[in-house]
């Protein structure tokens, strides 16, 4: 428990490409398939397969669509910095779009030094 206070809960993470939209459609999905696992007949297994085979179709071509969109921004972006001259944010998109980015993420702590777990608070500070 005093770990938690400490630290925080564990968030779950998602790629910065995929929309909210996707998430869900993605939950769905994994419960299509948490289906196939728990049909007890060979009809049912089969009904629930054909029904994961053509959501899992639509959720993929859809995560697809939107990295797509997601690296022709960062290429914008990235002509945007060079055209302004803004060295910084160029080799920054430059990383994202090799892939090889992390930008370090340091603890912030308050005035007594106790850490600072949430963004918005980090922002503030």
């Amino acid at each position: 428990m005093k770990c938690q206070w400490d630290l925080g809960c564990n968030k779950n993470h998602h790629k910065e490409w995929i929309s909210t939209k996707n998430l869900k459609k993605d939950r769905e999905r994994k419960n299509k398939k948490t289906e196939i696992n728990n049909s007890r007949t060979r009809t049912e297994k089969v009904k629930a397969q054909a029904e994961y085979i053509g959501v899992n179709k639509q959720v993929k071509k859809s995560i697809s669509a939107d990295k797509q969109k997601y690296v022709e921004e960062l290429v914008t972006t990235a002509e945007k910095a060079e055209r302004e001259g803004n060295i910084e944010k160029l080799c920054d998109t430059m990383k994202k779009l090799a892939g090889k980015y992390s930008k370090p993420e340091r603890p912030v702590k308050d005035k007594e030094g106790r850490p600072i777990t949430e963004i918005q608070q980090q922002r503030k500070r």
